[in-house]
């Protein structure tokens, strides 16, 4: 990524943002000739994690600190269209129990959707961001990202990870339960730092088999600790393990954050300080680390190139849809019918039932290719192996709010049409149901894996009629049984399915 010019013509702009646990970060760029030139940046302390009570509830406090940031930054990307902007949510809101309602609140002061991803997302999208900033060098990388709530570690070549974790633990939640009531001691210093050790100890070996030529840290906190160990002395370049461990002997005769005050360190970072340099001390123990690089370049900018690939049409989910179709043996010749007719029938009926015509051709064509998948784990209830595993599968480039809408999907496409199915998604993505109703016909329709006459649909709000060719249906009575069958479905989920040809 390069600084933006004067000379620079106009283009495609493109926002991301990362709301973390500690800070929200906004970056705004330009698609020029195919690579983004940043424009404007934006940052704000908003420690959402740190009103994450014990009963792990966002508190209004930290509620209100939220919103306000996000109705400034939402004033900097009014006029951009949704499609030219990603918003994610990490930790805190993965674990928050009242984060569905906070998020119906901070789209409203935003005026964008807000995806939550999981921390394996979390930890491919940070890589994209650092080895974008890096560019194409040769040497495998170790890349570390200390966050308010959790801590993204990830090997990997280029600009592919090779291997991927994200630990529970961070600057806050470190903070919380070793440093509370702000006192600090080398005793509890080194309590935080076993308590890293311990989340570490699973990844250890994996890591260390692997290997890496250069490690790389991408978060405030280690940029943080790579200012303070400069300005301080303790090292000329970068964070050696022998600057870190002054670090942590001049936070500990501090005696209580009150009193830390460290060249190079911002007072609003200070209170969270202790906590990432425990975990950052614990990195640097578990996985023999001598040295450690700072880049510029995190999450958001990863956020960013993976937008700008959506919008080349290099959309990182595409590619994970057609490797769980190869991992689970999909037959690819009977996702393509699916898939093709669906295409076929949402444009016929966005407009009578009111929906957004690109994001439902997006999700239909995922569900379709991938609405098999849980028969290569057993043909009973195949429809519920596939929903459990695109709920709980890692899915680059998905977020969990699209995993779900995906999931309910599979598990919608045949038998009982359940209501209680689209209750369990949130309000914003209801209205999927019909989309629902529609993969239904499609499969339905190419139950003999052949393919189909052309069939029209019409829709009323709760209502699907679909027309066939003169004579097509009563040449297929398998078909006609079906579609009996279906409309039995659907009414006892309060949907008519009507069939002209059927009458009488």
């Amino acid at each position: 990524m390069t600084t933006a010019t004067s000379s620079r013509p106009a283009a495609q702009t493109l926002a991301a943002i990362d709301l973390g646990s500690n800070s929200f970060h906004m970056v705004v760029a330009r698609v020029v000739d195919g690579e983004l030139v940043i424009v404007d940046r934006m940052k704000e302390m908003v420690q959402l994690g740190a009103g994450l009570n014990d009963a792990r509830r966002l508190s209004a406090e930290a509620q209100l600190r939220a919103l306000a940031c996000l109705e400034r930054m939402g004033q900097r990307i009014r006029q951009l269209p949704q499609a030219s902007v990603r918003v994610v949510g990490t930790n805190t809101l993965r674990v928050a129990k009242n984060s569905e309602e906070f998020l119906e609140r901070a789209e409203q002061a935003l005026g964008q959707p807000i995806e939550i991803i999981s921390g394996i997302e979390e930890a491919r999208l940070i890589y994209s961001g650092v080895a974008h900033g890096l560019g194409p060098k040769d040497e495998r990388r170790l890349v570390v990202d200390i966050g308010g709530g959790s801590t993204e570690l990830v090997i990997g070549q280029h600009f592919s990870p090779l291997d991927l974790e994200s630990l529970y633990m961070g600057c806050v939640t470190m903070m919380r339960r070793h440093f509370d009531d702000g006192k600090l001691t080398a005793k509890r210093f080194r309590r935080a730092e076993v308590t890293a050790l311990q989340e570490l100890e699973r990844i250890e070996k994996r890591f260390r088999r692997l290997g890496w030529q250069i490690a790389i840290g991408a978060s405030g906190t280690i940029r943080a600790v790579a200012r303070v160990v400069r300005e301080a002395g303790f090292s000329q370049r970068g964070i050696t393990r022998a600057s870190l461990k002054k670090l942590r002997t001049a936070i500990v005769d501090a005696g209580s954050i009150e009193r830390l005050e460290l060249p190079g360190l911002a007072r609003v970072r200070a209170p969270v300080f202790p906590g990432g340099v425990a975990v950052l001390s614990a990195i640097f123990e578990s996985l023999e680390i001598d040295e450690m690089d700072v880049s510029d370049s995190a999450l958001r900018e990863g956020v960013l190139n993976d937008l700008l690939g959506r919008v080349l049409h290099r959309d990182v989910r595409s590619e994970t849809v057609n490797a769980l179709m190869e991992r689970y043996h999909v037959d690819k010749e009977q996702a393509q019918r699916v898939e093709a007719t669906l295409l076929r029938l949402i444009p016929q009926v966005v407009e009578s039932w009111r929906l957004p015509l690109q994001r439902l051709l997006e999700l239909g064509s995922w569900a379709a290719r991938l609405h098999e998948i849980g028969l290569d784990i057993a043909h009973s209830h195949y429809h519920k192996h596939g929903a459990y595993v695109l709920e709980n599968s890692d899915m680059p480039g998905f977020s969990k709010q699209e995993q779900r809408v995906l999931s309910v999907l599979v598990r919608a496409h045949r038998r009982k049409f359940l209501g209680s199915l689209w209750k369990s998604l949130p309000a914003s993505a209801r209205r999927v149901e019909h989309l629902a109703v529609l993969l239904r016909l499609a499969v339905l329709l190419h139950r003999s894996r052949t393919d189909v006459a052309d069939v029209t649909v019409a829709g009323t709000r709760r209502c699907l009629e679909v027309r066939f060719p003169a004579g097509w249906l009563e040449a297929h009575p398998l078909t006609q049984a079906d579609l009996q069958e279906e409309a039995a479905f659907l009414a006892a989920g309060s949907f008519e399915l009507r069939v002209p040809a059927m009458a009488g």
